[in-house]
């Protein structure tokens, strides 16, 4: 395979010169298949896409803004239709911020590493990077290596080449927007290897072209995790309500009425929690008799282990501090095991 058979997948939405300058670049470099999907820019921008046309690249258009990770799907389902799956394809962004040799650096390795996911990764540490994207970059890793297990320095990263074997999570990731990046970067890590290739850190007059919105974007970026800490605290909130119930109208001597309370309190909520994950948080589409099973076990294993777990570290840490922190690493833990055995399905 050679390295310059992947296809090009770049997302646009309200694209500046740079995309020119990029396409044309790329293809004196020697990429003959570049996809350029048109996220609802308007009539203003249709000569930057109509240059691009010129230049060779397929490109893709369609009437309202639908988000970056529509973009990606479209332009894939595109290239797949026009080229087949063999290369694989390499995704950048219009606005500048990935170089040409960096593309082709993506596109060589994920030749020569065909089951692969490949990650241009930058360097935050330089005095040129906005504060605003190193601390959110740090952040996401973080919650990247905490609810994945796997190390990933520049979680945010357009440029990604992505081999054929994982075409269809590509084309079938949950998201729209931004999101989509994260939830495939996720769903990906479980199934390939992923290769970091170090690329250089490009941010020109402080990322103004972005047109990422750092509350509401981050909320969906984290949406899967959100969703699921709000139906972790729904539970609690069911937990406490059925138990002070049960223990306000049993008739009961007092040790008899706490473990009766306790015992359909923590039923009802993991009956309120399965459902919410099942159908907020992960948003599964399988048959549940398989998922139910494998929750309870889930269920009563996370008790016992915090039970256990609480028991020991309590030797060396007051009680109350010991059940914070053993429950907050089982609560990590827990997404883990939901999103990549309970509700995982088919992908």
């Amino acid at each position: 395979m050679e390295p310059l058979e992947a296809v090009i997948i770049i997302p646009a939405y309200k694209p500046e010169n740079k995309l020119i300058q990029l396409t044309q670049a790329l293809r004196e470099i020697g990429f003959g298949r570049i996809v350029v999907a048109d996220d609802g820019s308007g009539a203003e921008y249709a000569g930057i896409f109509h240059q691009a046309e010129k230049l060779g690249c397929l490109v893709k258009r369609y009437e309202t803004n639908q988000g970056k990770g529509m973009a990606i799907k479209t332009a894939l389902e595109a290239a797949v239709q026009q080229w087949g799956e063999a290369g694989g394809f390499v995704t950048a962004d219009a606005d500048g911020q990935h170089l040409p040799k960096d593309i082709l650096a993506v596109a060589r390795t994920l030749a020569q590493e065909p089951d692969s996911l490949i990650l241009g990764v930058r360097d935050f540490h330089g005095a040129d990077v906005p504060s605003r994207s190193r601390f959110g970059n740090r952040v996401t890793s973080v919650f990247f290596r905490l609810i994945s297990g796997v190390t990933c320095p520049d979680t945010q990263t357009g440029l990604r080449g992505i081999p054929a074997t994982l075409l269809d999570l590509a084309l079938s990731e949950e998201g729209e927007r931004y999101e989509y990046e994260m939830n495939f970067l996720m769903d990906a890590a479980r199934k390939v290897p992923m290769r970091m290739v170090p690329i250089e850190t490009v941010y020109e007059e402080k990322n103004r072209t972005s047109h990422f919105r750092p509350v509401a974007d981050s909320l969906r970026v984290y949406g899967r995790f959100v969703r699921f800490a709000a139906a972790s605290l729904t539970g609690a909130a069911v937990d406490c309500l059925l138990f002070y119930l049960v223990a306000l109208f049993l008739v009961l001597a007092q040790t008899e009425k706490i473990f009766l309370a306790t015992a359909i309190a923590r039923v009802g909520s993991g009956m309120v929690n399965f459902w919410m994950n099942r159908h907020f948080s992960f948003r599964s589409q399988m048959p549940a008799g398989r998922e139910i099973l494998r929750y309870i076990i889930l269920f009563f294993g996370q008790m016992c282990a915090s039970a256990v777990l609480v028991s020991l570290v309590s030797n060396i840490l007051p009680v109350i501090a010991a059940k914070i922190l053993v429950d907050t690493i089982l609560f990590f833990l827990s997404f883990r095991i939901q999103k990549n055995w309970v509700f995982a399905g088919e992908k």
